[in-house]
């Protein structure tokens, strides 16, 4: 389930100005929550999570929450908490906060990363952008050698679908594995997922395969078959594209920032008390 916090200054900053009747998601007492209020509020907490990806029971709950923060502030007004010294004090606060989180979107809505910078950075970091080697294995488990070498016995007069067909069969009787009602399935997993030796015995294995001696785990002892292999491949550009062009801008944001910072020291007037204490002791 979505972990909800308080909307952050930066996600208000960022909000929509223009509403039409379509984002309106619900009013209260004639105030109106948009959708705009549900990304921004979803956003704070989840980053790169958007409202309307979320299911009806996940976006219900933000609604509710949001509902409650706007009748909350009602409260909180009726009850003068505006009114207070410390609201005011904060208020100040919170204002230049608010100010630089607005500067900052601004730099970061103006970094531009084009297409072909996104290309040319994917080919000169082609290593980085590898889907690592797979294989979908099933296997069966049991609890001592001689019980696996009868197993393998059943299977090693059989070849081809017979031979899967038996395998599956076999596994969901036999095997004590929480994969044994799917037939042993294991799914799809690279090198280093799972323990050294099943592993070892697995990439060792021909696609259609099952091993010839048990394979002794912690868990008991394996009789494995290889379902398919699948090499190391690039990832098709399409697919990392976006997320290229992200790290990018955020790679220059990171820079312009920096240098921004630089320069206004530099020309600032800035008088470091704590350094002066410290030099006065010595």
């Amino acid at each position: 389930m979505l972990k909800l916090a308080k909307t952050s200054l930066l996600a208000i900053a960022v909000m929509a100005t223009s509403v039409v009747a379509s984002d309106i998601l619900v009013t209260v007492n004639g105030k109106n929550i948009t959708k705009q209020d549900a990304e921004a509020f979803v956003n704070a907490s989840a980053p790169n999570t958007h409202f309307s990806q979320l299911n009806k029971t996940q976006q219900n709950m933000i609604k509710e929450r949001l509902i409650e923060k706007a009748l909350f502030t009602e409260l909180a007004k009726k009850e003068g908490v505006d009114k207070k010294p410390e609201f005011t004090r904060n208020m100040e606060k919170i204002k230049d906060e608010l100010l630089v989180n607005m500067w900052m979107k601004m730099q970061m809505d103006n970094a531009i990363v084009s297409d072909s910078e996104a290309k040319e950075f994917y080919e000169k970091n082609s290593k980085k952008f590898m889907q690592k080697a797979s294989v979908h294995a099933r296997h069966i488990l049991v609890k001592t050698e001689k019980e696996a070498e009868a197993i393998i016995d059943k299977l090693k007069s059989l070849k081809g679908e017979a031979l899967k067909a038996k395998f599956i069969e076999l596994a969901k009787v036999e095997s004590t594995g929480p994969s044994a009602s799917k037939g042993g399935d294991l799914g799809n997993f690279s090198k280093g997922q799972m323990v050294p030796e099943f592993s070892t015995a697995v990439w060792a294995l021909q696609v259609g395969k099952v091993t010839k001696k048990p394979v002794k785990t912690q868990f008991g002892y394996h009789v494995i078959y290889l379902e398919d292999k699948a090499e190391a491949k690039p990832i098709p550009y399409a697919q990392v594209k976006e997320k290229i062009i992200a790290s990018l801008k955020q790679k220059q944001f990171g820079k312009k920032i920096t240098e921004v910072a630089k320069e206004l020291k530099s020309k600032a007037k800035i008088v470091d008390f704590s350094k002066e204490a410290n030099a006065t002791k010595k």
